[in-house]
């Protein structure tokens, strides 16, 4: 199948442009992929996170304080308890998971299971994360709240608002039904 042919049914968006398009056919081409690697930007960006726990769980105790843990979390890695390691590599798991489905309906990986449904999840609960910027800052005047409590809300915020562009910039391709 020529290019010009899987361009016309929706599925070659990784391929170059072939040289021979038209130019609004090219810029609908270009446009696609813009689209894409927004999606594909809060994807790496849930894998930087989903590593960021694998290094959590490293580094230990001292880890889980700096991170918020809270200090029931730090007592039992310190006491050599493998509850702390364990929940963080399922949170871990989650957000590469995460990855996943950003990847997919940036046409990136295989398509998944409820990638729509997934995506706007995926999207409400960076964004809810994120929204807890809102009272932090209210209360950063008074101490209450460390500087670098702002800067994961205010990250959370960032995937959020990627995830949630991506998903509504590409979500007639994210259709169930294959268009042909």
């Amino acid at each position: 199948m020529r290019l010009l042919d899987r361009l016309s049914a929706g599925e070659a968006r990784t391929y170059l442009p072939d040289l021979t398009m038209t130019p609004r056919r090219r810029e609908r081409f270009d446009s696609d992929l813009a689209k894409e690697r927004i999606l594909a930007l809060a994807g790496w960006l849930s894998v930087a996170v989903a590593a960021l726990h694998v290094v959590i769980v490293v580094f230990g105790a001292r880890a889980y304080r700096y991170f918020g843990a809270g200090e029931d979390m730090a007592r039992q890695a310190e006491a050599g308890s493998l509850v702390p390691a364990a929940m963080t590599l399922a949170i871990a798991a989650v957000f590469a998971v995460f990855a996943l489905y950003a990847f997919a309906g940036a046409g990136r990986f295989r398509r998944l299971p409820l990638l729509r449904t997934g995506l706007v999840a995926i999207s409400a609960i960076y964004l809810v994360r994120g929204l807890s910027l809102l009272p932090e800052l209210a209360k950063y005047d008074s101490g209450a709240v460390l500087p670098r409590h702002l800067a994961f809300s205010f990250t959370s915020l960032v995937i959020g608002l990627l995830y949630v562009t991506g998903t509504v910039l590409l979500w007639p391709s994210l259709s169930s039904r294959r268009r042909v």
